[in-house]
Parts: structure tokens; C-alpha cells; sequence
């Protein structure tokens, strides 16, 4: 039996029995049968619930009274309410065998005394705070999974589950506890959608052919106009033809998938057309991964960037204020640019670039024993602060261990951070600034720096920010550059800063947009979830 067969006649049978037969055990003891069973009650709840101190605070600051298997409409409606949550697990992405909720159904139906009850009380609470916690905040611990995945994720007391769950209404809190985003109901409405796709053929047969151009006709081109068809971009037709219709959705799935939108179906677009259906299920089910993993307030106005989309943006009242295109690490392990969130303090007009003992060590130092005055842009300092004559070092003398010198590059358009950065400290020593190397704004896929994000606006992203608190912030930012000194400028209002890791991303209006898996690290997740039990259906038909 699949996950998907558990919300069966048999398991709502169960769940009418259990409630009926726990609300008659109750009512049925004498007096002196309860005064008898609410000591074992209490004495058993104490035993069972110590091993989860959140969860044995709650019970003792209640007597040891019960949360679930009470007698009455309250404790039949939370346990209704759990069920129901439960039930709806694999909507979300969860794995409904973790919560062995037929288990649950047997305890219900088999609980005799009121030991039997105190346990099954225990039981129902801890699997309540392990299902609140894994859809609320994720299944996952991200640094658990690859080591640039650093988020902190923003887990709640148990005390604040079971004060919701014991509140008037079980239901409406429990239906609380996914993240209430836009991005998130997108991304379910999605699973869903591509659930019900994969069950009658998924996008059907791949596209063979290595490339088509507009004006193609043939087998190939019809191949794709189906494969189209399935992914919503082109209305059912019969065209045989690659033709104005067809370049058209070609060059909209460009646009959704990261691609240069020339209409033309060459290989990497071709590749994209032809992952699966349940690839793209598995980018979906991440993201709401993701999504639990912030399932917090981000800020009214914040920066967001997704490393896979190779994009920074300033949001405002969930909007796009201001976009610019980035660069983001490069694919080592050295060099992977990390995820987690932070908060921009500052920008440093006309900075000077501190190198990074990593940097210095691994790359100059061994420059400079070749050869002493390479990289003439750098100044060698001791620790007092003073500038060295290279000329007067033996270079061969130090490793990365003992090398008693930092790098400075001063300020100047050459300066590897260009004329501006955008600080938000963090032990990560990640920012946003400036480069001289334009150039690479224009690649498609823009991993190429040591960590740190670059952008291909820099100047208009500052404007952005100043115009916040100044009425000319062109003319402010401006000022302070022309100086050639480095001047440090707050920000009126510290803004969030969000680095986020996400190859699917929905969109208000049109179609589920999706990139490629920069670092793998969307794989990873994946396995996680699978190793935990999350299943896609098979592909019928």
C-alpha cells in the first residue's frame, strides 16, 4: 500500500471507532475508577513525557492532564483536527509513514486502561510537535546537508505547538503552521498539478532531435510541439511546422528556464525541454522545503538573492523595487557562495579590498615566491600597519601557516571591488559589491567569483537604497565618489538580506520558472527527503 492509499474508508472508519470508544471510556468510570485511573494517568504522562523537557513543562504545568484523550467535543475535535493535518501530509511534501498515523488509529481503537491512554496521549503529543515542527520549519537541518547551506532555521518552543493546539480552535492553528507565502500556495499548486501530470504520462516522449531552428517541419518538430503541449506552452494543434506559434512558446520557455530567448531549440534548451517530469517534482518539493526552512517575517523591504538565478534583487511590499544581474561563487568547494540571511548595515564607497588569508596564502604567496613583484596592485603590510618593501622579504621563508602579512589593494576603478560594496558582516566574510570585470555579466551562468556576489549594477543599486533617505541619491552617492577617499555611508533603515538557493521559483502571473542545480546542492536535499521517506507517484500511461 502506497502513502497515497492511507486516506482510505478503512482509515476513517478507524478514526470514528478510536473517538467514540475513547469519549465512552470516560464516561463509563465510577468515580472511584477515576480517582484510581487519573493517579496511573498522571503517574504514567510524568514517565513518558520526561524525555522531551518542552513537552513534560507542558504536561506538568496542566497535572498531567490530558491533551487528547479526554472525554468531551474539545479533546474529539483536536484529535479530528490531528488526523485531518496529518492526512494531508504528502500535500506539502511530507512523508505520511513518518507520523504512523495507522499506528496511531490502532493505539486508539485498543486502549483499554487509563495507562493505555496516558501513553497513547504522549504518543499522539510527540508525533503532534514532530508534524507541527516538519511543516512549519522543514524535515531538514541544511548544514546537515552540504557546507555552504548554513541557514539558520527559525524553530519554535514545543511550549508554543501545544499552547496552539489546546486553543479554541485546533484546526485554524494547525493550518497555520505552513508558511503562508504566495511563493509557497504556488508551489503546492504546482505539486499538485505536476502529480496529477506524471499519473497520465508526464510530459510525454523526449525530443530527439540535437537542435531545430524556425521553418524545421517533420517528426522531430511535431515531437516537440507535443512535449509543448504538456508543458503548457503551446494550446493542443496539429501544426506540423516550426512556425511563428511555435518560436513564440519556445522563447517564453527560454524566458522561464534562465535561457538567451532567441527562439531557437538548440541543445541546452532541448535539454531543458526534456527533463522529466518528476525532475522537475523533485525542484518543486525542495523549494517547499526551502520555503519552511525562512518560514519567518523577511522584512518589508529586503534583498534577495537566488544564486541559481544569478540575479540580486531589492523587494519592497513583496514587489520587485530594483533588479540587477550577479555573479555568484565559483563551483569549488573553496569558493561556493553559502545561503543564510543577514542584515546590510552599511555600503563603503571607494573601498579598499582587505584581502582573505585564504586568498593570500593560497594564491599570492606562492606569486610572490616566483617572483616578489607580481601583482604590483597589492601593498604588502606588517602587523603595525606600515606598507613593506617586497624587495626586502624572503618569501621562500613563509607557508600558509606563518605568513605574517595582510594584502591591501587601495581604492581606485581597478580595485577588485570595484568603486562600492554593500556590507552586511558575517563570520562568512560574503558581500555584495562592484567588479572591474564587466564582461561576465553577459555569460548565461555567472559562477566565476571567490564566494562573494558581484553586481552588474552596482552603482544603480546604491541609488536604490540612498533613495530611501535622500531626496538626490545620485547626487549624494556621487559626491562621496568623486573624493577618491573611502567613505563609509549607513543605511537610515538596516535592510534584510536574503541568499536563497532555489531552481524552482514561482511567479505571480504565467508559468513555474526553474534553473539549473548551480551546486548540486538541490540534489542533496532531495536524497535527504527521500532517505526520510517523501515518494513521487510513477509515471502512468
Amino acid at each position: 500500500m502506497t502513502i497515497y492509499a492511507l486516506k482510505s474508508a478503512r482509515l476513517r472508519r478507524l478514526a470514528a471507532t478510536a473517538t467514540i470508544f475513547l469519549s465512552s471510556v470516560a464516561c463509563q468510570a465510577t468515580a472511584q475508577d477515576v480517582t484510581i485511573r487519573v493517579s496511573v494517568f498522571q503517574q504514567t504522562i510524568a514517565e513518558n513525557a520526561a524525555e522531551n523537557r518542552g513537552l513534560a513543562t507542558f504536561y506538568r504545568q496542566r497535572d498531567f492532564q490530558p491533551v487528547w484523550t479526554g472525554a468531551g467535543d474539545t479533546f474529539t475535535e483536536r484529535r479530528r483536527a490531528l488526523i485531518a493535518a496529518i492526512q494531508r501530509a504528502p500535500d506539502h511534501g511530507l512523508p505520511l509513514a513518518a507520523y504512523d498515523l495507522s499506528g496511531l488509529m490502532e493505539a486508539m481503537r485498543t486502549a483499554r486502561t487509563g495507562r493505555d491512554r496516558a501513553l497513547l496521549d504522549v504518543r499522539l503529543s510527540q508525533t503532534y510537535l514532530d508534524f507541527a515542527a516538519d511543516i512549519q520549519t522543514g524535515q531538514l537541518k541544511p548544514s546537515d546537508i552540504a557546507p555552504g547551506m548554513v541557514r539558520e532555521v527559525p524553530l519554535r518552543d514545543p511550549a508554543e505547538y501545544m499552547a496552539g493546539i489546546t486553543s479554541d480552535d485546533p484546526a485554524a492553528f494547525l493550518a497555520s503552521l505552513p508558511p503562508q507565502t504566495a511563493e509557497y500556495a504556488r508551489l503546492m499548486r504546482e505539486k499538485l498539478a505536476l502529480e496529477a501530470l506524471i499519473k497520465t504520462g508526464g510530459f510525454g516522449p523526449a525530443v530527439r532531435a540535437s537542435s531545430l531552428k524556425p521553418g524545421a517541419s517533420g517528426g522531430d518538430v511535431i515531437a516537440l510541439r507535443n512535449r509543448l503541449i504538456r508543458l503548457q506552452y503551446l494550446p493542443r494543434s496539429v501544426a506540423t511546422e516550426y512556425d511563428p506559434q511555435m518560436e513564440g512558446a519556445i522563447m517564453q520557455f527560454q524566458a522561464d528556464h534562465g535561457l538567451p530567448e532567441d527562439g531557437v531549440a538548440g541543445a541546452t534548451t532541448l535539454q531543458q525541454i526534456n527533463v522529466p517530469a518528476q525532475d522537475r517534482l523533485k525542484s518543486v518539493v525542495v523549494a517547499m522545503e526551502r520555503e519552511r526552512w525562512m518560514n519567518k517575517d523577511r522584512g518589508r523591504r529586503h534583498v534577495l538573492v537566488n544564486l541559481t538565478d544569478f540575479h540580486a534583487t531589492i523587494m519592497e511590499d513583496d514587489k520587485v523595487y530594483f533588479e540587477t544581474r550577479s555573479v555568484i561563487g565559483e563551483n569549488k568547494s573553496t569558493h561556493q557562495t553559502p545561503e543564510f540571511s543577514d542584515v546590510m548595515e552599511h555600503m563603503i564607497i571607494n573601498p579598499t579590498w582587505n584581502v582573505p588569508r585564504s586568498i593570500a596564502v593560497r594564491e599570492y604567496l606562492p606569486a610572490f615566491k616566483r617572483n616578489p613583484y607580481s601583482n604590483g596592485h597589492l601593498n604588502l603590510i606588517n602587523s603595525r600597519g606600515q606598507v613593506v618593501d617586497r624587495g626586502a622579504v624572503n618569501f621562500a621563508a613563509y607557508t600558509a601557516r606563518n605568513f605574517p602579512f595582510d594584502l591591501k589593494q587601495p581604492p581606485s576603478s581597478r580595485n577588485a571591488l570595484g568603486l562600492v560594496k554593500f556590507m552586511f558582516p558575517n563570520k562568512y566574510n560574503i558581500y555584495l559589491h562592484d567588479t572591474p570585470s564587466k564582461s561576465l555579466f553577459a555569460r548565461d551562468s555567472r559562477a566565476f567569483s571567490h564566494g562573494c556576489i558581484r553586481l552588474g549594477d552596482p552603482f544603480d543599486f546604491a541609488y536604490a537604497l540612498l533613495a530611501w533617505q535622500t531626496d538626490d541619491p545620485e547626487g549624494y552617492f556621487k559626491a562621496r565618489l568623486n573624493t577618491g577617499r573611502e567613505t563609509k555611508v549607513d543605511l537610515a533603515e538596516p535592510l534584510p538580506v536574503h541568499l536563497i538557493y532555489r531552481t524552482a521559483v514561482g511567479q505571480a502571473k504565467g508559468h513555474m520558472t526553474y534553473r539549473r542545480d548551480v551546486y548540486g546542492r538541490d540534489a542533496l536535499v532531495w536524497q535527504a527527503l527521500a532517505r526520510r521517506g517523501v515518494e513521487l507517484p510513477e509515471v502512468q500511461g
